[in-house]
């Protein structure tokens, strides 16, 4: 039962390795998926927010790890 556990971490470590990145990204689709919901006209803008927000949250992160 250990080894399952431990294996199920490392495959979770593959995708959440960093916290405060995958966070960040589910807070960018969070606020594009209510802004899809509120304006559904505008599909072209919850788009948009998703691109540059995760792009913008990649460069942090980058720009973050590159000082450390």
């Amino acid at each position: 039962m250990k080894n399952l556990m431990a294996s199920l971490r490392e495959l979770a470590g593959l995708f959440v390795e960093d916290g405060a990145l995958a966070l960040a990204i589910i807070v960018v689709i969070v606020v594009a998926g209510a802004v899809a919901l509120l304006a559904p006209a505008a599909s072209w803008l919850s788009g948009l927010i998703l691109l540059c927000g995760c792009l913008g949250v990649l460069v942090a992160n980058v720009m973050t790890a590159k000082r450390g």
